[in-house]
């Protein structure tokens, strides 16, 4: 495996025709706009290579990415650090416009907008361990990263809203039962077994499998783009709410939130 670019907290790599990015925040690997910037320069660079014909998205320590950090930094979102002022999940849409698979490697927490990252993804392998959650309302806020739109088209309205209502964090197996991953094996193997499947891809003919992509994902990205918009609409208001601040306050001190409605 060699190294083909340098970037800010990730490393990225190349063995064959698997191309990795690993997220080098541990041991939760939280992200911002540099850090999505960063995954959505990598993914870019990969469609431009064309000995990378799939990409295996991982990350160092205990957790996938679990989510932005409220607690040092509950504003994270428009920045203007390396002369980007665009929202992180506006950013986040270039991901789902990327051409090549994705094979996410999620063996920890993907929470919140870490598993917007990890549903921005075409496949998710998993382990028991893994605890995947779309707690936003449980901060206090409208849910983000085009969930609203990618949560459904995997498990369906019904199972999506509870998702999304009770802020519940559930297992790889779970995960898996309904859907929203796709391959369960030991902790240990989660990473080698999504560079498995990437490779099992990469061995198909690449404009084959770049063209059947395209036809399966027609619309995706436009999709995920509208969701965006909207996401973006309603955390703008609910962000400015008292429930908010005490969401975020509940969520650094380990405590269930007293909302109240305003």
């Amino acid at each position: 495996m060699s190294a083909i670019a340098t970037y800010k907290d990730i490393g990225v790599t190349i063995a064959g025709h698997v191309g990795q990015i690993e997220i080098q925040r541990p041991p939760h690997n939280y992200f911002d706009n540099a850090l999505i910037n960063a995954i959505a320069d990598a993914l870019e660079d990969f469609d431009r290579d064309p000995a990378c014909r799939a990409v295996v998205l991982c990350a160092q320590g205990k957790s996938f990415c679990a989510d932005a950090d409220f607690a040092n930094r509950p504003a994270t979102g428009a920045n203007t650090e390396g002369g980007s002022s665009k929202h992180l999940y506006k950013e986040a849409t270039r991901i789902f416009r990327t051409r090549k698979p994705i094979v996410a490697a999620v063996q920890g927490a993907a929470i919140g907008g870490g598993l917007g990252l990890a549903l921005a993804a075409d496949f998710r392998v998993t382990c028991s361990e893994a605890r995947f959650s779309a707690n936003f309302n449980r901060l206090g806020f409208h849910p983000g990263f085009s969930l609203t739109y990618t949560l459904p088209r995997l498990v369906g309205q019904q199972k999506a809203n509870l998702l999304f209502y009770t802020g519940r964090r559930i297992t790889g197996d779970e995960a898996v039962a309904m859907g929203m991953a796709d391959v369960l094996v030991p902790l240990a193997e989660v990473r080698d077994a999504a560079t498995a499947l990437a490779t099992e891809i990469a061995q198909s003919a690449p404009l084959a499998v770049q063209s059947t992509r395209q036809t399966m994902r027609r619309g995706f990205a436009d999709a995920a783009e509208r969701a965006t918009e909207r996401e973006l609409t309603e955390q703008e208001w609910t962000r400015k709410t008292a429930d908010f601040k005490e969401g975020v306050k509940a969520w650094g001190e380990r405590r269930l939130p007293n909302f109240e409605g305003r």
